[in-house]
């Protein structure tokens, strides 16, 4: 038994230190955050000059470009800023449109782009040849969707027409443009085809 002392303490001991260094590691994972959350804040984490980028679809091609001369990208709400901002949409089905303002914000995965000051949207032409353009000093713009809206005052020209108005909608898959209020039209009238004399 005597001999059996010495191995039954050190076995004892042995046990005692496994269960308090448990107890000790349990304890300070409870207690300590050993890898806290990072701090979201609004400070810029990438920057670039002369930034392009391009969203293709299924088929490789390009759907939607943006550009600007410089980019701001903010991790706390993944968006990104431009300084002279250039969209572009093209959306297979409808006709292209191309924007531009001094400054634009796209974030919402690229789903939202906001054109602040002297904000732009230029549709191509219809098969008339008649240019189609909404100005404003914000305009948001949804590509995927392929649809614009502001709550500013705006001014659209469709060919020889003029619509003023505050807070409007444009579709560009349906070509559907609503005002929201104080709307005021200017239409000029085109010119008729000159007339041929026989002799």
């Amino acid at each position: 038994m005597r001999e059996r002392l010495p191995s039954l303490v050190a076995l004892l001991l042995l046990t005692l230190l496994v269960i308090s260094t448990w107890w000790a590691a349990n304890y300070t994972l409870s207690t300590v955050e050993l890898d806290p959350p990072r701090r979201q804040t609004h400070e810029p984490d990438a920057w670039a000059k002369d930034f392009v980028m391009l969203r293709t679809n299924e088929d490789g091609i390009a759907i939607n470009r943006l550009e600007g001369d410089t980019m701001v990208h903010y991790p706390d709400d993944d968006s990104y800023h431009l300084d002279e901002a250039l969209v572009t949409v093209n959306q297979i089905q409808n006709p292209i449109v191309t924007a531009q303002a001094n400054e634009a914000i796209m974030d919402q995965d690229g789903a939202r782009i906001q054109l602040v000051g002297d904000a732009q949207i230029f549709r191509q032409a219809d098969a008339n040849g008649n240019p189609f353009s909404i100005r404003s000093e914000h305009i948001v713009l949804y590509p995927n969707q392929d649809t614009m809206e502001t709550d500013e005052p705006a001014v659209v020209v469709n060919g020889p027409h003029t619509l003023e108005g505050v807070g409007m909608t444009y579709d560009n898959n349906t070509r559907q443009l609503q005002v929201h209020r104080d709307s005021r039209v200017t239409m000029t009238p085109t010119s008729p085809p000159a007339a041929t004399t026989h002799e």
